[in-house]
């Protein structure tokens, strides 16, 4: 008898799934730690902890805390459904102790009024875990506002990890998603694979010290976006000299508007400060002088009606956050936004009808 490995299956918001197949140890079952990810959080055994499932289980991170937490001795609630106020209710009920999160979940409980956030306690939450998308600053200091030093931050793929931050990190060095885990190494390269200093951007790559991995039946792909044992997800940013990583955008977000950089993230990040907004991407658009030009769409908040007086209003809203060239030029409106249940945004969706028949840069 030897121990097995599950493998697990990834396509993030691009393409086709692919197996993430990692070596078998060899060992016996009775040496698998089965506490997992969850000890680099610091969630222990038994000690009164009761798992919140507030995403779909198909999803890596989500399956992977549940499952950690049963064979740890946890108890699970599982939502049929998400809302924001069911979430409340049931940390109230259950005093719920850890969960799993996305930074939309974040903007719908902070875009509840104040008396139903109010009406219950949500003092019980020890581990409020986020991850698998940008969470703008103003929507990370205003959770830890209200839910306290139990929110926390990691940054990881399924093939691998990654970073983690907790409150008190991410307040002394706000925008962090935090250092590399002790079974993680962090580096980031130039595109002619030259190991970057710190304070310097760049492709962030990773490296499990526990060993790598391949992709199931596909070895083109294995052998791809590597740089020796590290990997990369095709996400660009730094690491300041204590090892904290800050990101910027996903490189094939990135928008060149007359040679400039422009990453959607920030302009996102300044939407969603606006009270008419509830969820909002940018990116870019065909420009026959400038090569692209930066586009929004936004979904409304409740209360708030698409049309050119909001989006007037939107624009000078953006003119007053953002220098002029990170500025959209026009907004867009939908009455749902393309997430995936997990959070992740379908960006390529939004792009590809301004992009047919011509062939985007990068």
């Amino acid at each position: 008898r030897t121990l097995g490995w599950v493998m697990n299956y990834t396509s993030g918001t691009t393409g086709r799934p692919r197996g993430i197949r990692r070596p078998l140890p060899g060992t016996a079952p009775e040496d698998a730690y089965l506490g997992g990810f969850l000890a680099i959080f610091g969630i222990k055994p038994f000690d009164g902890n009761v798992h919140l499932v507030c995403s779909p289980l198909y999803h890596t991170a989500v399956l992977q805390f549940a499952g950690a937490s049963l064979h740890l001795g946890h108890r699970v609630v599982l939502m049929d459904k998400w809302t924001p106020e069911g979430m409340l209710a049931l940390m109230d009920e259950h005093r719920c102790t850890h969960t799993h999160m996305v930074p939309t979940q974040f903007h719908r409980l902070l875009a509840l009024p104040a008396e139903t956030r109010a009406a219950y306690d949500v003092s019980a939450m020890r581990h409020a875990i986020h991850g698998a998308a940008p969470c703008p600053d103003h929507v990370k200091r205003a959770m830890i506002d209200w839910w306290g030093g139990c929110v926390e931050e990691y940054y990881a793929a399924s093939e691998g990890g990654g970073a983690f931050a907790t409150a008190e990190d991410w307040l002394k060095k706000p925008g962090t998603v935090g250092r590399a885990w002790p079974i993680s190494e962090l580096a980031v390269f130039d595109d002619d694979g030259n190991r970057l200093p710190a304070g310097e951007l760049g492709t962030v790559y990773m490296k499990m010290t526990t060993g790598g991995f391949r992709y199931h039946k596909d070895e083109d792909k294995t052998r791809k976006n590597r740089i020796g044992d590290f990997f990369t997800v095709g996400d660009l940013g730094y690491l300041d000299e204590d090892g904290f990583l800050f990101l910027r955008d996903r490189k094939i977000d990135m928008i060149i508007s007359g040679g400039v950089n422009i990453y959607p993230a920030e302009i996102e990040a300044a939407l969603l400060a606006h009270p008419a907004v509830a969820d909002a991407a940018a990116f870019g658009i065909p420009h026959d002088d400038w090569g692209e030009e930066v586009k929004a769409v936004v979904e409304p908040a409740d209360g708030h009606h698409a049309g050119p007086d909001l989006a007037a209003d939107l624009l000078a809203h953006c003119a007053r956050q953002l220098a002029g060239y990170k500025c959209p030029k026009s907004v867009d409106f939908l009455a749902v936004m393309p997430r995936d249940p997990n959070g992740k945004l379908y960006k390529r969706r939004l792009r590809a009808p301004y992009w047919e028949g011509r062939e985007r840069a990068v």
